[in-house]
Order: C-alpha cells, then structure tokens, then sequence
C-alpha cells in the first residue's frame, strides 16, 4: 500500500544526486451459573473480601505509617552517592521490587539527575540502548535489573556489547532472604554467574565499603581497553537497611587507568615496515573510539598515502568514507605488509601474506585479555609482528616512528601511490554509483534509493546514523559521506537481531545533548524483536529520532540462506518461504507507532512518494520527537 501523495510526488532524481555524490489484574465474576437451592445453603470455603480489602490491594500506605519508624538515611541514599562521582549521566531500568530502595533514593535523594532514570519496557532494549548511548557518548550508560528474570532478559543485550567491546555498567538487585516474596525464582546463588562468560568482570556487594570500591573497579576496568560490559550483585536487604551511625563510610575517588600503549621498540619496528612496504594496507576494526583515534588514523594513512580497508561487516566507523584512501586499493594493489589496528581475527590477511612473502602486524588490545567460554575471534593467527597494546592509544608514537623514518624518495614514491589509489577509487566509486541506478524507479524500493533519499533530506545536517548496515550492505557508506567520527555508531558486534532499535534509541539519546540529528535504518526482522517499546521509551523522554524500516517483510537473510541449500540439493526453492516470511497478515508498523504515541508514515513502496514522507517525519524529529517511515523495500 503505497503512502498518500499531498506533495511533490518527483523523488530524489538518481542523476542529480549521484553527480553530487561523486565528489493489570481484572475484577469480578466470569461464566457465572445458576447455583442449586441444596448447593446454596453450604459454608463456602473462601471469605468473600470486602470493598476496604479490595482496596487496601491497590492503595500504599501513607509515609510513616506502615508500623516501623522512617529510616532517614538508607544505604541506597550512599549508593546514589557513589554512583554519582562515576559520571553516569542515565540509567535504563524496567522497575523491579529487589531495587525500590536504590530506585527511591535516585529519584528523591539524587533529585533523579546523574543518573536520571530512562524507562524501557524490556531489559534487553535498556541493555542495547546503553550500547548504542556509550558508542555515541564515549562513556558508559548504567542499566538496573530485577534478579534473575531481569538479567536473563539483559543477557543477549549485555553479550551483544561484549562482543563490539563497548562498556555498560549494569547493577542487578536480588533478596537472599528465605522469607522474602522476591526470593526464588527471582534470585540466585550466584547472579553473576548467568553473564559471566559475557562480562569483563562481575562482584556482589555485601555491604557498603565493598559496594563502593566494587563500583569504581567495575567502571575503570570497564573502560579499559579492550572495554567491555561488567555486572555488580547488590542485595536488597544492603539497600533499604538505614546506614549505621556515624557515618564512617566514604565515597573513594575515581581513578581511570591510562590506555596501554605498545612497546616502544616493536613501535619503531612496525613504522620501519610501514616505509619501506611498497604496498602497505591499514585495517582497522574497533579502533576510533574518540575523535582522537578518528583524526590520528587519518593522519597516518595520509602520512604512508596508503589505503584503509576498513572491511565488509564493521560495527565501528574508522575512517571517511568518501576518502580517496578509503578501500583497499583497488583490484591491482596487492599488499606487501597489512598492519591491523584492533582486529582481533588476523588469520585470512597472514595467509594472504604467506603467499606473497609479505608480512603482518597486529597492534591489539585483545593479547591483553580474553575470556573462558564466548569467544568472537578466529583461528591462531601468526602474525610476524604482534603488539599487545591499546591500538588508539599507539597511534600517535606510531605516527611519530613513521614521520622520522620518511625520507624524501619516500615523499615522492609516496605521492605516486596516492595517485594509483586515488584512481582505483575513483573507479570503484564510479561503479557503485552506477550499480545504484539499479531499480531506481521500482516497487519495492530499492536500498540504494531509500538510503539516498534519506541522505538528500539531511545531508545540510548534523546527522548520525546509530543504526548499524549489516542489512542494508555497503550502500550507507557509498552514498552518504561519513566524513567525521559520530557519523556512523556501527552494528552491533554480536551479529545478533533485537540490537538496532533500542541502540538507536541509545544513541539518539547521546547525540540529543550535542543537537544533532539522529536517523536510523533497522530491518523488520529486528524492530519486531523488542523494538516497539523502545519506541515509547524515545516518545516518553523526548528522544528525536528518525527510525525507518527497511520493511522487506522477511528475514531475508534466513531466506537466502534456505534458497541456497534447497538449490544445493536439488529440490526447488517454491517453499523457502516457509518459516522465514513475516506477512499474512503484514505487520502495520506505522500504526505500531502511533500506538506509543510517535509520529509515523507507512508503508510505502512508492519511491517518489519517500522523500516527501522523510520530510514531514524529519520536521518532526528537528522539533526535538522520534519519529518513524515505513518503507517497502527490497530484500538487500
């Protein structure tokens, strides 16, 4: 069903812009029967409660007034205290009854401000959405659980950060006592041990002292390269105690470890490699995650005027898209020595260099630790040069080793390299553009012309995609410049589905402080996992956000994943849409939407009717609310 044409039904002319691209509980009786007269005159075995019972279900005392004297300093008031000084600005929770002290004394003893609570409706959206914040924000955001059910529901969204190496500080709340309602099944012998594989560390607090040292080991190791997720146990009981007195406890002060950086010898020895390569090759993974890193990397490929491939699937954004150094080179550079920056799975480039009689470098964080059940990298890589360090946090001696070893023959076979490769991509990005026309005017639309209609609304913005492109390939980077670090906020690390839409949220979140202008692509497949309730969460606390659907009514992957096989054997692919499809009937995704009280326009499958419609939605997200387009879409 395509959208309503009230404007300008001529969309984005491919020409045009490809040329410019170039460069509750219920009350009351149900099925009630007629009761016999001998049956009417016996003692019923349940009390009928009065309408004062009823009420009393629904009605909290008044303060003060529950039998037991006020506390009037709890523990939970100097947890607020400690999380304070760790610089959380929000915290995502779903409420739950193991943490109502800490929740009460966020709200009234922390005036609800650092961390200001954010409601999600699904621990696993307020799991992705510190994701998303701490990708965008360059500092972790803090998520709050209920027990078990709680943190089982945040397992895929915290394994989902693990995976990209993003820090979440998660605290989940549990009741040891036997006699309490929120005991079992909602507690645990041991909490931690449900994400243990997936966290960077994990402790319980038995009491306030161990509380607040537990907390700034959590945040400092977690922000400490390779980052990741770490998890804090704190009893509920700990909570709502009131604090003995005096007071003796103190809120320790937060010290960051300073980055690793490479040893300076081995540094020397890879800048050595680097000039005197005749075709060197820059691939970094999850390297940028500051403008630093971003403006570092740059220099040091203009430095060696070699190329940056940053890869097919990265959930970081690396280097400019539109760069003439960014690729691999084209398909006549061959590479004589590829220096990895924080890519942990090395084994198809020292193949590659086996062949040739060429040679690896790998400057990793991730030599420096690693874990005992999940792991996310491939097979032993022998590397001829490895550096265990904080990539990032190399670049500058890296680039300084470089820029003294340069001679002026250098300069000149330097300058002739650049001009090779800036031809090859020159090339390439000719291609892409060409491949683009593909479909331009058709129904479904195509991906290429949803992501260039998008772009041709906000290209004269601040934009940020924090949405990943694992489902809309390459052409995100193809044809919208990503010329700064916060431009592209990546995938989610994990190749999980679920992470998009809350992650957008989280991110919009971050870049709302800075006023920018958030816009995300997700799949169907994705925002049907938790997605909807994060859209409430983004109209509830004035998230802008343009969230559009790439709406190819399937899990299209899953799809061609099923035609392959079937094709493979031999047994026709008429039925490979079984179990994969999701339409008969198809999801309203717009209605959805508006349902949570966010503006939304959809489905469309008319191509000339999207511009118009990113238009009105993005009037709507410049005026500080989220808004959504669904679009009917091709598969890829």
């Amino acid at each position: 069903m395509a959208s309503s044409n009230r404007q300008d039904p001529k969309g984005l002319d491919r020409r045009h812009f490809l040329k410019g691209a170039t460069l509750g509980a219920a009350t009351g009786l149900v099925g009630a029967q007629t009761t016999p007269a001998s049956a009417q005159t016996r003692t019923p075995s349940v009390t009928r409660p009065t309408e004062a019972d009823g009420q009393a279900d629904y009605t909290p005392p008044p303060a003060n007034a529950i039998g037991t004297p006020a506390i009037e300093k709890p523990n939970s008031d100097f947890m607020v205290d400690v999380l304070k000084a760790l610089d959380l600005d929000y915290c995502a929770i779903n409420p739950g009854s193991s943490f109502e002290g800490l929740h009460e004394s966020i709200i009234n003893y922390g005036g609800n401000q650092k961390p200001e609570l954010i409601t999600v409706l699904h621990e696993e959206a307020g799991a992705a959405m510190a994701h998303g914040y701490a990708k965008a924000a360059g500092k972790p955001m803090m998520t709050l659980m209920h027990g078990t059910v709680g943190l089982l529901h945040a397992s895929m969204g915290i394994f989902q950060a693990w995976a990209d190496r993003v820090p979440i500080f998660s605290v989940v709340a549990h009741s040891r006592n036997p006699n309490s309602i929120v005991n079992r099944p909602h507690s645990a012998q041991d909490l931690g041990g449900i994400v243990r594989d997936f966290v960077k560390m994990d402790d319980e607090a038995t009491n306030l002292d161990r509380f607040a040292e537990a907390a700034m080991r959590a945040y400092t190791i977690g922000r400490t390269p390779p980052m990741g997720p770490t998890l804090l146990v704190v009893d509920s009981a700990l909570q709502e105690a009131p604090m003995p007195q005096p007071n003796n406890h103190r809120v320790p002060k937060l010290t960051m470890a300073r980055p690793p950086q490479g040893d300076a010898n081995s540094i020397r020895e890879a800048a050595g490699w680097l000039v005197s390569a005749e075709r060197p090759l820059l691939r970094p993974q999850k390297l940028a995650r500051t403008p630093q890193g971003w403006d570092n990397l740059l220099e040091l490929a203009e430095l060696l005027q070699c190329p940056v491939d940053v890869g097919g699937y990265a959930s970081w954004q690396d280097f400019p898209s539109w760069h003439a150094l960014y690729g691999n080179g084209g398909p006549n550079y061959s590479p004589d020595v590829i220096l990895g920056l924080e890519l942990n799975d090395m084994q198809g480039a020292v193949a590659a260099m086996r062949e040739t009689g060429g040679r690896t470098i790998s400057i990793c964080s991730e030599y420096l630790f690693q874990h005992s059940n999940i792991h996310d990298f491939g097979g032993y890589s022998e590397v001829d040069l490895a550096i265990a360090a904080d990539a990032e946090a190399s670049l500058p001696a890296l680039i300084e080793e470089v820029r003294m070893a340069i001679g002026r023959n250098d300069e000149r076979r330097f300058a002739t390299r650049r001009r090779e490769i800036a031809s090859a991509h020159r090339s390439i990005r000719e291609q892409e553009l060409s491949d683009a026309t593909h479909g331009w005017n058709t129904s479904p639309v195509s991906v290429p012309r949803m992501v260039a209609e998008l772009y041709n609304q906000v290209k004269n913005d601040d934009w940020a995609i924090v949405s990943g492109h694992q489902f809309t390939g390459q052409w995100q980077r193809r044809l919208m410049n990503h010329d700064t670090h916060y431009r592209y906020n990546g995938d989610c690390g994990g190749f999980g589905i679920g992470y998009d839409t809350p992650a957008s949220v989280g991110g919009a979140l971050a870049h709302r402080a800075q006023g920018r202008l958030p816009i995300s692509i997700v799949g169907d497949g994705d925002f049907n996992f938790v997605g909807p309730g994060a859209l409430w969460t983004a109209a509830h606390h004035k998230i802008p956000l343009l969230l559009v659907i790439h709406n190819n009514r399937a899990y299209h992957a899953e799809v061609m994943l099923v035609q392959r096989v079937a094709g493979r054997r031999g047994r026709g692919t008429d039925q490979i849409h079984i179990g994969n499809v999701i339409s008969d009937p198809n999801p309203d995704y717009a209605k959805i939407a508006q349902g949570y009280g966010v503006y939304a326009e959809g489905p469309i499958d008319n191509p000339n009717d999207l511009g118009p419609a990113f238009a009105r939605a993005l009037a709507r997200v410049r005026a500080g609310e989220p808004a959504l387009v669904d679009v009917i879409s091709q598969p890829r």
